[in-house]
């Protein structure tokens, strides 16, 4: 889409990234099973499809992304497509990719890609060495979008959703190296 802008997030974005919408539909999920010394995952049909909307945050969550670097994608118009969120966590170098959404509408069409690219260019920028990402297990489109960017599979915790309208979901995280160009 050659009418998109992308830019730094500013105050007056807030409204409208808060609106985005990340909801998904997938017709397959991962499941994991557990071994005696290790974990594997495989894909199985559902039917009807899953129609995952996340809930909004709590209200007295605390906000952890105060120091999260965001990045829109805006069309002619001024309107928020899409947001990428990351910080770079100094101690190992690591660009953590808190959020990236795009409208469900404007989804394949490269905005995703664009933003991540543009997340791993501001990573490296400030020295990391690796992208890191967690992602649930139900969301098949977002895990496979993210190995066509460069991630792989790196690790899982079947108990990260725990008490929350995620339950019996599982975090998968994927990272990737950051080159340097």
């Amino acid at each position: 889409m050659s009418d998109l802008a992308y830019r730094v997030a500013g105050p007056a974005d807030q409204s409208a990234i808060a609106a985005l919408d990340d909801s998904f539909t997938t017709e397959h999920v991962y499941e994991v099973a557990a071994g005696a010394v290790g974990f594997g995952l495989r894909m199985v049909a559902v039917d009807p499809p899953l129609a995952k909307v996340f809930p909004e945050d709590e209200p007295d969550a605390p906000d952890t992304d105060d120091d999260a670097h965001e990045i829109v994608a805006v069309d002619a118009d001024g309107t928020v497509l899409g947001v990428v969120a990351v910080a770079v966590e100094e101690w190992n170098h690591r660009l953590v990719i808190r959020r990236i959404t795009v409208e469900p509408a404007h989804r394949g069409r490269g905005i995703g890609g664009e933003l991540m690219r543009r997340a791993l260019a501001y990573g490296r920028d400030r020295g990391a060495r690796t992208a890191w990402l967690e992602v649930t297990s139900v969301n098949v489109p977002a895990v496979r979008a993210y190995r066509r960017m460069g991630f792989r599979l790196c690790g899982l915790d079947t108990t990260l959703y725990t008490g929350t309208p995620s339950e019996g979901e599982t975090a998968l995280f994927m990272a990737r190296p950051l080159e340097r160009p």
